[in-house]
């Protein structure tokens, strides 16, 4: 998630510098007030969310479609190229700039990282299904679930109330960094178990978090829809992850005490 920092970052900065400079220019301590995040924001921004979920969307569908190709024909086997070919395309997607002649690029791109998103689940999808298939529509309609709850709190909530939480989101992210690398030595499956459930939060609190930023950076005019996506897309996919790892622990304890 290190890829995050800089451009988020940056993106909180410059809402909290135009915040400041309209609560000097008002006389007020806060420019926002009472202001909910959808009902407020600008004709533009509301359309640019609809290209957001659109978007959202696609990758779903596509990331569906990766994973499910993967379990048929056991493409885990080049599980390595078909992740470094997701990072690339991201980075790549990252380092091309958004306009009206590189919009089709750029969503190739994206259709190629969400379709290699869903091949690298291949493992994950195979090991829930040996120990029980239930654990994968189980953990899918949970993040469904969750993602469509907190995506709505961002969206009713008052304007920027959750962009205090990126700090806070960024230290839960670099202490399961370092509770990961304590357990390579530690072996420890509480400590990955805790792991587990920390992610989860952390990732639930990104929901919050990366949605209210998308209604904010498109506010100021950033309105790289396809961006802004990933974001999303990310959280649902890490979400999805940890529910099924966790359920999947859970089933083996079950087996084992009978």
């Amino acid at each position: 998630m290190g890829w995050r920092g800089r451009d988020e970052a940056e993106g909180v900065e410059a809402v909290y510098a135009r915040d400041t400079y309209g609560s000097l220019r008002n006389g007020s301590s806060c420019s926002c007030g009472g202001e909910k995040s959808l009902r407020s924001s600008s004709a533009s921004t509301q359309q640019h969310l609809k290209k957001v979920y659109a978007s959202f969307a696609l990758c779903m569908f596509l990331a569906a479609a990766g994973a499910y190709i993967n379990v048929v024909t056991q493409l885990v086997q080049f599980g390595l190229l078909t992740g470094l070919g997701a990072l690339g395309l991201m980075i790549w997607l990252m380092a091309t700039p958004h306009s009206r002649e590189t919009e089709e690029k750029r969503l190739g791109m994206l259709a190629g990282f969400a379709f290699l998103t869903g091949v690298n689940l291949g493992p994950l999808l195979e090991m829930c299904i040996a120990i029980n298939p239930s654990i994968i529509p189980t953990a899918f309609m949970g993040t469904a679930v969750i993602f469509s709850c907190f995506s709505l709190s961002a969206l009713y909530a008052k304007r920027r109330a959750y962009l205090y939480l990126g700090g806070v989101l960024f230290s839960g992210l670099f202490l399961m960094l370092f509770f990961s690398l304590i357990n390579i030595f530690a072996g420890s499956t509480w400590l990955f178990t805790v792991n587990l459930y920390i992610g989860l939060m952390v990732m639930c609190g990104f929901v919050l978090f990366d949605t209210q930023l998308i209604i904010e950076k498109a506010e100021n005019g950033d309105k790289d829809y396809i961006w802004h996506c990933v974001d999303l897309f990310l959280d649902f996919v890490n979400i999805f992850r940890e529910l099924m790892v966790i359920l999947g622990m859970n089933e083996n304890k079950k087996k084992k005490e009978k």
